[in-house]
């Protein structure tokens, strides 16, 4: 097993920083004001030849266990618990505070192996803050500003004795013993208050995401592993999207780029809606985003425990052909959070979805299929010529791809264009996908040459 490194401290000293230069991505959210991260974020990260597993924490605050900063404290010591070393960051600018020196206690009592880093040790203003730092008895500080990459080669020997001799054998057995099964990728948007976080935690089994009555908790995307029913997944908890006029704060904005950009390297996007009120144009919107990018879609309708089950469920399904027509034949699922309910059925959802979103079909049936159809009902003229649609084959799937040899491309229309999608989505079963169809005109052998 590779080691995990949690970065902990007070906040606003630059740990969601840190965390970036580690896993070499901009994947955690920063800002100037404190308190930005809430949820603990786990990554890759890599210094020098040094491989680990990397977790960004909220900053730690004295709190009462029931308010949300309690909460995220809670987060914040489980991370410790599942660590084999510590980072504890102070800001070296700022010098040692109350605060730091409560958590020092905290680190010291966990039994983990500490680290003390010293960030923002750029210029002469910090070098008071980082001798002050000694006081906090956990051995010498390292100097470092993840702003700028300094102090990197003094992390990493740092880091280096953690290490056991030949960690690169070990991180291949690992890989080996995992047997190289890629889990599905899975992204769950909605609203905010929508019960997302919740219904990740009940899919673990645990509470690993920060949740409560209060909108808008998640900020981050949250990435988690997880295996239910021998599916394996991979699912990115979001930021609620509001309409887009209604965000003005910045950090806010930065939230739903991040889960949008979540969706776009998902394979299957889950979107959850209350089922108090389910099909709001908000919703509309981001399922329709949710095709345009590609992705398969999944609705799944939370809190079904608090609507009476007759003929609800009909009904959902009706409602989701009626306002997405563009995914036709989605899966819809009654999920809750709370109870467990309907957990099984989200995870074969995604899978059949994933299945769907993948499927290719054979270039025979496809033209014998495009023969039947233009036989049944031919395109119509345009300016009193007839458009001749001649062959059809599937060059990518992911989502289902189809190009179509025609003349004329230009003057087929839209209306006939939606009937050979539903088509293609009816005679091949390929529910809930978006698919693109693309005209291609093949070269007159008799136009002019120049």
């Amino acid at each position: 097993m590779s080691l995990t490194v949690a970065i902990v401290g007070r906040p606003n000293v630059g740990k969601s920083t840190l965390f970036n230069r580690l896993v070499g991505k901009r994947l955690a959210l920063v800002d100037d004001r404190p308190g930005v991260t809430r949820d603990r974020r786990e990554g890759d990260g890599q210094l020098g030849h040094l491989e680990f597993r990397v977790i960004d924490t909220a900053g730690l605050e004295e709190a009462k266990a029931e308010s949300l900063e309690g909460r995220m404290r809670a987060q914040t010591e489980a991370a410790i618990g599942e660590a084999d070393v510590l980072l504890f960051m102070i800001d070296a600018r700022a010098g040692v505070t109350p605060t730091d020196r409560a958590f020092a206690d905290l680190a010291r009592r966990s039994g983990r192996h500490t680290i003390l880093v010293a960030n923002k040790s750029e210029g002469r203003a910090s070098e008071a803050g980082t001798l002050e730092a000694y006081s906090l008895g956990l051995g010498e500080p390292v100097p470092v500003s993840a702003e700028h990459g300094e102090g990197m080669g003094d992390l990493f020997r740092a880091l280096n004795e953690c290490f056991p001799d030949d960690p690169g054998d070990e991180a291949e057995e690992e890989a080996e013993e995992e047997g190289g099964v890629r889990p599905i990728r899975v992204a769950v948007l909605g609203r905010p208050n929508a019960g997302k976080s919740t219904l990740i935690n009940a899919l673990l089994g645990e509470e690993r995401l920060l949740v409560g009555p209060e909108a808008g908790i998640t900020r981050d995307s949250i990435a988690v592993d997880v295996e239910r029913a021998g599916v394996k997944l991979k699912v990115f908890d979001t930021a609620g999207m509001r309409k887009r006029a209604r965000v003005e704060d910045k950090l806010e904005k930065l939230s739903v780029a991040d889960g949008l950009r979540a969706a776009k390297f998902a394979e299957v996007v889950v979107v959850l809606m209350d089922a108090t009120h389910p099909f709001e144009e908000q919703d509309l919107r981001i399922a329709d985003l949710v095709v345009r990018e590609g992705r398969a879609l999944v609705v799944a309708l939370s809190k079904s425990d608090l609507v009476k089950e007759g003929g609800f469920a009909t009904r959902m399904r009706e409602e989701a052909d009626h306002w997405l027509p563009q995914a036709k034949g989605m899966p819809v699922v009654l999920v809750s959070g709370l109870t467990g309910a309907g957990l099984e059925r989200l995870v074969h959802a995604i899978q059949s979805a994933h299945e769907v979103w993948n499927r290719r079909v054979a270039t025979n049936p496809l033209n014998r299929w495009l023969s039947e159809t233009v036989d049944t009902h031919p395109p119509p003229a345009v300016s009193g010529r007839r458009i001749k649609l001649r062959y059809i084959t599937q060059p990518k799937s992911r989502p289902p791809s189809f190009v179509l040899f025609c003349s004329r491309a230009d003057a087929l229309p839209e209306s006939y264009l939606r009937y050979l999608t539903n088509g293609l989505r009816t005679a091949f079963n390929l529910p809930g996908v978006p698919i693109r169809l693309t005209l291609r005109e093949k070269d007159n052998p008799y136009a002019e040459k120049d």
